[in-house]
């Protein structure tokens, strides 16, 4: 089963044309497809084969459904062991409180339902992409959940380095096991 609309390594992702990715976006959505959403794909792919250009051996996932939750992250990124979570609000000029709460609320879904994300660093970033600056807070739940990043189309790589340097997990995530987990709940739910 493929979880993900569009999936692949950074290498393969700068491969494929625009209108690939888009035709896999569209291909696999089972709604009716608005503009809206149209149109924030192609600025998602375009901010994105522009930034993961500067980060080697990561893997992305478009629409990533969450087993069994009945929800979709935006864009999933894992990299260097952790997986980011990457909830895109494109346009918008500033960091709206709903938003930091859905990318949240998608990183403590996976974490707790996702076995492969069981034992991973999440950590939830909300993209911005017309948005200020702002520096990233590494602060972190118990359960290695991280506090939502505010990040914007022009910072959103250099807050993952950092945030991937920073949380320095030695054990990598094999994409092909992480994309296909199982739902599993942690024992604590």
């Amino acid at each position: 089963m493929n979880r993900a609309y569009y999936s692949a390594s950074v290498e393969k992702f700068h491969n494929d044309s625009n209108d690939f990715i888009l035709g896999q976006l569209t291909r696999h959505h089972q709604f009716a497809l608005e503009d809206l959403q149209r149109n924030a794909w192609i600025a998602q792919v375009t901010i994105l084969k522009s930034a993961l250009a500067q980060m080697p051996g990561c893997h992305l996932a478009f629409e990533y459904a969450i087993p069994r939750m009945g929800k979709r992250v935006d864009v999933v990124v894992l990299y260097q062991g952790a997986v980011f979570v990457l909830e895109f609000k494109v346009g918008e000029k500033t960091y709206p409180n709903a938003a930091i709460e859905q990318s949240l609320d998608y990183s403590v879904d996976l974490k707790n339902f996702h076995e492969q994300s069981h034992q991973r660093a999440i950590v939830p970033i909300l993209v911005a992409t017309e948005a200020p600056d702002r520096d990233p807070v590494l602060e972190k739940y118990s359960d290695r959940v991280y506090y939502p990043i505010r990040s914007n189309k022009d910072n959103l790589v250099s807050h993952i380095k950092q945030i991937a340097d920073a949380v320095n997990e030695s054990n990598p995530i094999i994409p092909s096991e992480w994309l296909e987990s199982i739902y599993k709940p942690t024992p604590t739910i």
